[in-house]
């Protein structure tokens, strides 16, 4: 087990990019299994979670092969169609196979998911949407199986709340399924966006994506592709909130900052000045925070997992700020975590209650999830003393070299094998 030891004081400053978001990787690593061939993704991050999907992938049949930060995907003529628990449990975007599953081979069987403990995250809507295009489900003994021996057809599916993992789920089932699917009230996220790119490169007909109304003409088969995966917002957001936590000044490059409005937003009505570019953001934070509210919202809204980070910043803050969970309920794990450290933050039902302290004092903490992990690592760049931040390996999952990039723009942080 790994640990990172954080000595708080620095203030950030210099240059650091970016690479591919771990939330659009995944899914273009599932949707290679709608062609056999070979495919190439561009722009893959070095992160646990690419590792674990190519597990899943690689199980399944296909066979993925890296070279720095390309990834080619050999995907055959014949697929296992299964994910099982063993892979399955480490990662929830794994049920995403299921739509793709199901439309190259009419049958799926995967495991429930687990992943991040965030609370209820049910998969309802998409399987309410796959029935609705002729899949039929059965529970057994922990595993999901899905059939749809006559193939999908298209069919219009309006979801009940506008889920991200739901509108990929039957994005990647529409794109061959016979006739025309409509998915309404759907995810507008940029990976979304990048998804359906990716598949239009592969020969799908899709109109709309970015858009909460999603059009679909089903093809009968599909081509290997090449694509550079979108970049990563929300670890560019991360180095972000790290400059406005430290009072440094750092610049995001091979970024687009248009994915990032709404918390580019709140950084500067928390005091941050910040000048962007085509594809770089430069931000120079203040002395002390202001207090700021927001809630979180789907896109374009606040996303959920910069949550976290912003809160670390806010507990520094020269007042109280409040700030509303729309997303996941027990996404607070990291709440008793950042009060050892010294901050003064309570929960009211789905609000966090951020009461700015002066000061944080380094201390042993526990990163519980990826977003709470970079959390308590930006705490401790601003906390006297020494903070130790164990169960690294829950930032790995979504940030790469997360501590040489921090010590790139001036930070004392070290990793250790525990």
């Amino acid at each position: 087990m790994d640990q990172l030891v954080v000595t708080g004081g620095a203030r950030l400053s210099g240059s650091v990019a970016v690479l591919g978001a771990k939330n659009a990787v995944l899914k273009h690593l599932v949707a290679t299994l709608l062609a056999p061939g070979t495919h190439r993704i561009d722009n893959v991050p070095s992160i646990l979670d690419v590792s674990l999907m190519c597990d899943v992938i690689n199980h399944i049949g296909a066979t993925c092969r890296f070279n720095g930060s390309t990834v080619e995907v050999d995907v055959p003529d014949e697929l296992v169609p299964e994910a099982p628990i063993d892979l399955v449990r480490r990662m929830r975007a794994s049920i995403i196979v299921l739509g793709a599953l199901l439309a190259r081979r009419g049958v799926a069987r995967v495991a429930l998911p687990g992943g991040d403990d965030f609370g209820s995250r049910p998969i309802d809507m998409h399987l309410d949407g796959l029935e609705a295009m002729g899949a039929s489900f059965e529970l057994v003994h922990g595993v999901l199986v899905g059939s749809a021996p006559n193939g999908l057809r298209g069919a219009d599916v309006h979801l009940e709340f506008p889920s991200v993992g739901a509108t990929e789920n039957l994005l990647l089932a529409g794109v061959m399924a016979r006739g025309s699917t409509t998915i309404g009230n759907a995810a507008r996220e940029p990976e979304i966006q990048d998804l359906a790119e990716f598949l239009s490169r592969m020969g799908a007909q899709v109109r709309g994506a970015g858009t909460s109304t999603i059009e679909i003409d089903g093809v009968s088969s599909l081509e290997p592709a090449h694509h550079r995966a979108v970049p990563d917002r929300l670890e560019a957001g991360t180095y972000l909130v790290a400059a406005a936590m430290t009072g440094g000044e750092v610049t995001v490059t091979d970024c687009v900052p248009e994915h990032l409005r709404m918390e580019l937003r709140k950084l500067g009505d928390a005091g941050s000045e910040y000048e962007v570019g085509k594809d770089w953001v430069t931000l120079r934070g203040p002395d002390r925070p202001r207090p700021v509210d927001f809630a979180t919202l789907p896109y374009p809204g606040f996303h959920t997992d910069m949550h976290p980070q912003m809160v670390a910043l806010l507990s520094l803050a020269n007042g109280t700020s409040v700030i509303t969970e729309n997303i996941y309920a027990a996404r607070f794990r990291y709440v008793g975590e950042l009060n050892r450290l010294g901050a003064d933050v309570q929960l009211e039902g789905q609000h966090v209650i951020i009461r700015g302290v002066s000061v944080l004092s380094g201390c042993p903490v526990d990163a519980c999830d990826i977003r709470a992990g970079a959390a308590l690592v930006l705490a401790g760049l601003r906390a006297d003393g020494y903070t130790t931040v164990t169960e690294a390996q829950h930032i790995d999952r979504g940030y790469s070299d997360f501590a040489g990039k921090l010590r790139s723009l001036g930070a004392e942080i070290v990793r250790e094998t525990v």
